[in-house]
């Protein structure tokens, strides 16, 4: 035999003549190779840090360890944003707070599971079989799986501490960043792992949180005009994501319920142990704990377990930052008159703060490429409503818009001051502080609970959670801006302070009857930002109780500025160019009040009622009122309103350095200014709030219900008379009047063909098209008016006969950004 034949055949005997392994006896351990390594050994010489769920990091394998001490325990699940793409049109900001979930570990063998219970769907109950039903019939998620790598029993012989590798589980698009940028149309962007890694400096531990971070890269071979604009590199755009950890805090929270008129964002979930009859929906409001240490003193007030704290960002410079402090502390007051002393406080973050812990509320300066929104969000406890932290992120770039607004206001770059003014004695920079105030109290306002109240501008400004537009009136033919934005909160912000946070729940049900007693009124998002919005006291940067009026005053703000716009609206030394920067808010700043305005055309009075409250029912705005109202938007189409002054005529084209954006009037001339397009740009957002689909259908039924209202037809027939009786006294206010003319056409041709509105509206715009037609070709004479009226007599017949091959016409002018404010 060979000697590979002979080693097989001893292999063979071998392999016969061995015993099978013994089995391991029930709970007898596992032998010394299959057990796992102690947490201890496991993590020895690698960098610790110890806190509720302690985390390591193996900067040779690049990887970080958790321990889970607790399995089968709730805790807090959340994600954040540290680090962002500096776009407001993708919307991924730094620290943008991502949502928080309820999450447990549980353990099955070798592995362990991060489990999402359905908090959505509950059962109240001391029955656990009644809990358990309610718990099978909706699902619940894994959100991760993880090896065990290593355990350490427990002394007591129960459940040990286990220890997980998290690489994986940081190393993910868990804020939806990849979906964000194909959402707002940036490209498909993927995760790149090769360029992604945890950030080893923000793994920390603390005692009731633990935090860790990674740097991921996403890449696109074709990413969007957006990120090419603010990425280095815009095919391989690298963010950085936060997961938190958080120990859920106890039982003693007592939440507290959300009424629709009390001002507050709901939290809710269905109940199946209610009884039936009962509405199985709770809902309660979201707030932070506020619990008296004692009896009230004296004075009536109480001291507090624990005060509610707010840290403002260090990276905020002066004079900005004293004017954030100043109004994030006007909520004080609001405490004090709900019953508590030193219960709310804001100071400046300190070095041992980190803004995205969630142990902290913070208020951060966030800068972005463009001017945009800021923000007031909250990490709150999902099973009942406690915020955990309020989180405002302001963006920087607002505070120079609204310091544009006053100069083009103002003009005031004359004499000794044609190249700027000492900040002492700033107007421009003293409205825009007052504005940071206020908008600073507003988004904490939001982080305490508060909901938006659009109806404050409409009662003297009862309420920072408005959107406010800098009020300016006229002294002596001046524009005067001293109290352009109001100082400290308002009787509504009090009010809802006081229901949420009073300590009594008898308090809390006063106040609302206090609020019907009083009249303050509350109108949302809901209600106040569609451009067919109804309510008449709830709009977006309006002011005054009266909209007509207000309405009125902005234009006479307004033509007094444009009269006067000239040189002096820049400091010296910039390029004259920039003046249309000035001019685009100043030229548009009534935008706002029209939509305000247009509210009371179709306009409805109402509140959010409860039966038996004595709210009255909903009614109509009244007659008078809705064409009072109509008739002064009308007035803002008017050649004269729209003219533009030669100065701002006279715009040169952009130099080298200084091109052209969105943030500018478009235009049909080329590099030249377009002295025209603004106007077609006015024009074309007053006729879209009066030929809202929505408003018009109102208008068509009211008129049924009551002939007494105006109609819809009464609205065409009011507006056209308006229209052709315009007088034009110079050559471009002629040119600016058949601009209007053909927007009031284009407006009417857009509703007759809206398959979504109502059919009697449609109906009568096209009937009306008829009529218009037939006029305007009666009327065809030589000169600029006949060939332009034969145009439209022309574009109206092929529209009613739908000849759409010939129907084309030039594309509308794109209308510059509006909110936020002035935009």
């Amino acid at each position: 035999m060979t000697r590979s034949a002979v080693l097989a055949l001893a292999a063979l005997v071998a392999g016969c003549t061995a015993t099978a392994p013994t089995p391991t006896p029930p709970g007898r351990p596992a032998s010394t190779a299959d057990a796992l390594p102690t947490i201890e050994a496991k993590t020895a010489g690698l960098e610790a840090h110890d806190g509720a769920w302690p985390v390591w990091w193996d900067a040779a394998e690049g990887k970080v360890w958790l321990e889970v001490p607790a399995l089968d325990t709730d805790l807090l699940y959340s994600v954040a944003l540290a680090a962002g793409l500096g776009s407001n049109d993708v919307g991924l900001d730094r620290s943008q707070l991502g949502g928080e979930r309820v999450v447990r570990f549980e353990r099955v063998g070798r592995r362990v599971l991060l489990v999402q219970p359905n908090l959505r769907f509950r059962a109240s109950t001391d029955n656990p079989a009644e809990r358990l039903a309610v718990e099978d019939a909706f699902a619940s998620s894994v959100v991760w799986g993880f090896d065990v790598a290593a355990e350490t029993p427990a002394a007591d012989s129960g459940p040990g501490r286990v220890l997980v590798d998290v690489t994986d589980f940081v190393l993910r698009d868990a804020h939806g960043v990849a979906e964000t940028l194909r959402r707002t149309g940036q490209g498909a962007f993927s995760l790149d792992k090769a360029r992604s890694a945890p950030v080893p400096s923000a793994l920390k531990a603390f005692p009731r949180n633990t935090e860790l971070e990674a740097r991921l890269t996403f890449a696109s071979s074709q990413p969007g005009r957006w990120v090419r604009d603010v990425a280095a590199d815009p095919t391989a755009v690298t963010v950085r994501v936060r997961h938190s950890f958080v120990a859920l805090p106890d039982d003693g929270y007592e939440p507290r319920a959300f009424h629709p008129a009390a001002g507050y964002f709901p939290m809710s979930y269905a109940d199946y142990a209610v009884p039936i009859g009962e509405e199985i929906d709770r809902r309660f409001i979201t707030r932070h704990r506020l619990e008296c240490a004692g009896p009230p003193g004296a004075d009536g007030l109480c001291d507090v377990e624990e005060p509610i704290v707010y840290y403002l960002d260090p990276g905020t410079p002066e004079p900005v930052r004293s004017a954030l402090l100043d109004g994030a502390r006007w909520w004080a007051d609001a405490f004090e008159a709900a019953g508590f002393r030193d219960a709310y406080r804001v100071e400046v973050r300190p070095d041992t703060v980190d803004p995205l812990d969630v142990r902290y509320s913070t208020i951060q300066w966030v800068h972005r490429a463009t001017r945009g929104w800021s923000y007031g969000a909250s990490v709150i406890d999902p099973r009942t409503g406690e915020i955990l932290k309020g989180h405002v992120s302001l963006g920087s770039l607002r505070v120079r818009q609204d310091y544009l607004i006053a100069e083009g206001l103002l003009a005031p770059y004359e004499g000794d001051n044609a190249d700027g003014f000492d900040p002492d004695e700033d107007p421009m920079l003293a409205l825009a502080l007052a504005r940071l105030r206020q908008l600073s109290a507003h988004e904490v306002g939001h982080t305490i609970g508060l909901a938006h109240n659009f109806a404050g501008s409409t009662q003297d400004r009862t309420t920072v959670m408005d959107y406010p537009a800098p009020l300016a009136s006229l002294e002596g033919g001046e524009i005067d801006l001293g109290a352009a934005y109001a100082v400290g909160v308002g009787e509504w912000d009090v009010q809802a302070v006081r229901y949420g946070y009073a300590p009594s729940e008898a308090t809390a049900r006063a106040v609302l009857e206090e609020n019907r007693r009083r009249g303050l009124r509350y109108v949302t998002d809901t209600d106040a930002r569609p451009a067919g919005a109804a309510s008449p006291t709830g709009a977006l940067w309006d002011n005054g109780a009266d909209a007509v009026e207000a309405l009125d005053q902005e234009m006479a703000v307004r033509r007094v500025a444009l009269d006067r716009f000239s040189e002096a609206a820049v400091r010296e030394g910039r390029p004259l160019a920039t003046l249309e920067e000035v001019l685009v808010p100043l030229y548009l700043r009534h935008r706002y009040q029209v939509d305000a305005t247009a509210h009371l055309v179709g306009g409805l009075e109402y509140g959010y009622t409860s039966r038996g409250d004595g709210t009255p029912r909903p009614a109509p705005v009244d007659g008078a009122t809705q064409r009072a109202a109509l008739e002064a938007l009308l007035r803002t189409v008017s050649p004269q309103a729209l003219a533009l002054p030669e100065a701002a005529q006279a715009i040169p084209p952009r130099p080298p350095g200084y091109y052209d954006d969105r943030e500018l009037f478009d235009g049909r001339t080329g590099l030249t200014f377009d002295p025209v397009a603004p106007a077609e740009t006015a024009a074309a957002l007053t006729f879209g709030y009066l030929l809202e689909p929505a408003r018009a259908a109102r208008l068509v039924y009211q008129n049924d219900a009551d002939p007494s209202l105006p109609g819809f037809i009464d609205l065409l027939e009011t507006a056209d008379a308006t229209i052709r009786e315009f007088e034009a006294s110079t050559r471009h206010e002629a040119t600016v009047r058949r601009a209007v003319l053909t927007a009031w056409v284009e407006a009417l041709i857009e509703l007759a063909a809206d398959g979504d509105a109502a059919v009697p509206v449609r109906a009568r715009a096209e009937r009306y098209l008829e009529a218009l037609a037939g006029g305007l070709d009666e009327r065809r004479h030589t000169g600029e008016d006949g060939v332009h009226q034969g145009w439209l007599a022309d574009r109206i017949a092929r529209f009613l006969e739908r000849d759409f091959e010939s129907l084309e016409a030039p594309a509308p002018v794109r209308v510059p950004p509006g909110s936020p404010i002035g935009q």
